[in-house]
């Protein structure tokens, strides 16, 4: 009797084991150069998360070339997941974009510029060797995109070229999320227009420009950038398209912020660089030297030191970067500064001109950097408990400006 039990556990053991591996049969997949995980679980018909639990790979989702992907039984090469299916990734996740309708132009010597509210000093920005000019517009579902058409007239007939950023009006506009199709149909408008560049977005690692819950890198490569950089390629193949730069912080609780060096990779490892010419970079805290890698008053934080910036940005896509926006803030000339921007309070107008020179110089020769935006030219608002906009000006209050005499102009 007990013979005969034991014989049957032993039976049931081996339908099980059977049974487990049929289930996990599998077939696999070598990654080549330009893949992503993303990219891979498109051509199996299925969700980037399925893919990363099932091989054991840990966000940032990073896959390597030659690294061979398990793809389970059932899934089949070219399969197309279908429009109903449920996804694994976040509620603002989307399955993989459509291949890019231009390939990314990775080529192109150094060019800076600065950013500007009134563009009254285009004689000022010409001294000084500046042929790009930066405008931000703050987009609404609604806007037309003859709203900045006055403003990149503007540039050209002045002789610059225009770079256009454009994130989200009262932080992201529509009611429960981005109305990303809108976003996008507005950027093709705007490239009908002819700028020479559009920074797509603006500081998605952060829930004052993404919705809480709902930051995740592969949902901005798949629900935004892709589709951006198609129809503005489609539109013009020659426009400069710059992925949107993070925020730089380290704060990463994973709903209201990633630190933005987790949400690079991300983008990475979800294929962003088939989707841009540039990725955007933000550099706007510095209080030492950009040679220097020590000495902030805030900390040893990468994204207080210009070359560990630049070098991390670099290194996670390859490629050179485009810095939109890079200032340096001084109180002087308007009194305190707010406990926010504290690590700031000894800056000195001289310091701020001699970084600043030294910030362009060692872009230019670095190899590493396409474009600079100097942030900024001329803003006026300074609010010595908030925002203090002004402060990063090269246009001091008394109209004088240092950074000219710094860079020869």
């Amino acid at each position: 009797m007990k013979k005969s039990r034991w014989l049957i556990v032993f039976l049931t053991l081996c339908l099980v084991m059977l049974s487990v591996t049929a289930v996990f049969a599998e077939t696999s997949y070598t990654a080549q150069p330009n893949d992503s995980l993303s990219l891979i679980a498109s051509r199996y018909g299925t969700n980037y998360l399925v893919l990363a639990a099932y091989n054991e790979i840990e966000p940032p989702y990073i896959i390597q070339i030659g690294q061979v992907i398990r793809i389970p039984d059932g899934l089949e090469a070219g399969a197309q997941q279908p429009a109903s299916a449920p996804q694994s990734a976040p509620a603002a996740a989307a399955p993989a974009p459509a291949a890019p309708v231009a390939a990314p132009n990775f080529s192109g010597g150094f060019e800076y510029g600065g950013q500007t509210q009134s563009f009254a000093n285009k004689e000022l920005m010409k001294s000084i060797g500046m042929n790009w000019v930066k405008f931000q517009h703050k987009w609404s579902p609604g806007d037309s995109p003859d709203a900045v058409a006055g403003r990149i007239n503007d540039a050209h007939a002045s002789g610059f070229k225009v770079l256009l950023s454009i994130p989200g009006a009262n932080t992201y506009p529509a009611p429960g999320g981005i109305d990303f199709g809108s976003y996008v149909e507005f950027l093709r408008g705007v490239a009908a227009l002819g700028p020479d560049g559009i920074e797509v977005w603006n500081e998605m690692n952060i829930d004052f420009e993404w919705p809480a819950g709902e930051i995740d890198p592969a949902s901005y490569v798949n629900n935004m950038l892709a589709p951006a950089y198609n129809a503005i390629k489609s539109v013009n193949p020659n426009i400069l398209v710059i992925g949107g730069a993070p925020s730089p912080t380290g704060f990463d609780n994973g709903t209201n912020a990633w630190a933005d060096n987790r949400y690079i990779a991300g983008m990475a490892a979800a294929g962003a660089s088939r989707y841009m010419d540039c990725m955007g970079v933000h550099h706007n805290a510095g209080a030492t030297s950009p040679n220097a890698t020590s000495g902030h008053p805030g900390g040893s934080h990468y994204s207080w030191y210009f070359w560990p910036t630049l070098n991390l940005y670099y290194n996670t896509f390859g490629r050179k970067v485009c810095f939109t926006e890079l200032g340096y803030v001084t109180p002087d000339g308007y009194g305190g500064i707010s406990p926010h921007f504290g690590w700031a309070a000894d800056n000195t107008i001289d310091e701020h001109a001699q970084w600043l020179s030294e910030a362009v110089r060692l872009s230019s020769n670095s190899g590493k950097v396409r474009l600079l935006i100097i942030f900024n030219v001329d803003f006026t608002h300074y609010d010595p408990n908030g925002d203090p906009q002004a402060g990063y000006a090269i246009v001091r209050p008394d109209g004088g400006c240092p950074f000219c005499g710094a860079m020869g102009g």
